[in-house]
């Protein structure tokens, strides 16, 4: 055989070789070169992105993604205070014992970063009593509170000082709220507190008072209260649905923001929409809308405090979603919606997380529900590092 034959013979599969090793090579390249700027996408934020010295959690109670787009189209779009968020993701919502959440299990996973089972609060296995950012706020000097819009004795508002098994420990739980450091507790459940209408005969309000709280039983009172710390109990139990309870919750807000503003160490504040969860236990679309209203009205306050401020992180999301909502059809010009709900109960689907402010971009994506607290925690430097 001719010698050059065989010579190329022997290079050809080489030459083969090396430039398939090159189309390897290069691609090896592209796909890293894409990889490092996919990482700098999701790691894209400002070199200087100040520390919040301020976090405001808001949480509607029962806010899936389908209630927050209902909420966009009756706010005819722009209107709506959702769409002021620049950063939005999702959180997974799940208890450590069921798929279904309840909102004492959502409720401590948003104020420790913990999973614990449905109906117990702040508690977990072997009785293990959780601290919540609320508690590492006040350890560093900063001033908390809440504001809601169910009883103060809730799941979700005990969720920010409680620690029990069962989240109807409503004796326990108030003798625990009568014994927290927040400045400010708004909300119902007047009764809870009065001597006459609890097993123990005991009278939290004592309590209180002699730790220096002014107990008031208004709106108007808590307005115009000018101390340092105050426990508004507004309604005999739960505070009334809207429209009667007009604006309470965007003004108790405001109250808190104006109280907790005054410390330079900063503050942690808890407002929840309590009844939009009710409101779809009910399957009732004209009171889901009127609550979504409210919380809209809040929503765009706080943001124009938090805006003004440029020091405080707002975060905003779900301790679940509630009544399996769906839109099939509405009308986005008249601000309608078709509602529909396939039951009266918790889901287990994600729930939308919205943020603003410095830090803000960390909350995008997928997430769970613990790694909302544990987010602040580090941003804030305060608590578990």
């Amino acid at each position: 055989m001719n010698i050059n034959k065989i010579l190329l013979s022997m290079l050809l599969p080489a030459s083969l070789l090396f430039s398939s090793c090159l189309t390897m090579t290069a691609l090896a390249l592209d796909v890293n070169e894409l990889a490092n700027r996919a990482g700098a996408h999701e790691e894209a934020a400002p070199a200087d992105d100040p520390v919040p010295l301020n976090v405001i959690l808001i949480i509607g109670d029962g806010m899936g993604v389908p209630q927050v787009y209902a909420s966009v189209v009756a706010e005819r779009g722009d209107n709506s205070a959702f769409l002021r968020f620049p950063y939005s993701g999702f959180s997974r919502t799940y208890s450590r014992n069921k798929y279904r959440t309840d909102s004492s299990a959502g409720g401590t996973a948003l104020t420790t970063g913990r999973k614990v089972d449905n109906y117990h609060v702040n508690w977990g296995p072997d009785s293990a009593r959780y601290a919540t950012i609320f508690d590492d706020a006040v350890a560093a000097g900063m001033s908390t509170g809440f504001v809601v819009t169910s009883t103060v004795l809730d799941a979700t508002p005990a969720s920010t000082y409680g620690h029990v098994p069962y989240r109807k420990m409503f004796d326990t739980l108030s003798l625990q709220l009568a014994q927290c450091n927040h400045s400010i507790m708004v909300g119902g459940g007047r009764k809870y507190f009065q001597p006459e209408n609890r097993k123990d005969g005991l009278a939290p309000l004592d309590t209180l008072a002699r730790r220096g709280y002014t107990v008031v039983h208004s709106l108007d009172s808590l307005n115009r209260f000018a101390g340092d710390k105050v426990v508004g109990l507004l309604y005999d139990d739960d505070p009334l649905t809207e429209p009667a309870r007009g604006d309470m919750l965007t003004q108790a807000a405001k109250k808190a923001i104006a109280l907790l503003s005054r410390n330079p160490k900063g503050f942690a504040l808890m407002i929840e929409g309590s009844q939009i969860d009710w409101a779809c236990h009910n399957n009732d679309s004209a009171y889901l809308r009127a609550e979504l209203a409210d919380f809209e009205q809040m929503l765009h306050a706080v943001i124009d405090f938090a805006q003004r401020d440029g020091n405080t992180l707002v975060v905003v999301t779900a301790d679940h979603e509630t009544g399996g909502l769906t839109l099939p059809d509405g009308n986005i010009e008249a601000g309608t919606n078709d509602v529909r709900f396939l039951w009266d109960n918790h889901t287990g689907c994600m729930v939308p997380v919205f943020a603003l402010g410095p830090g803000a971009f960390n909350f995008s994506g997928i997430q769970q529900n613990t790694d909302i607290p544990t987010k602040i925690r580090l941003l804030m430097g305060i608590g578990e590092q």
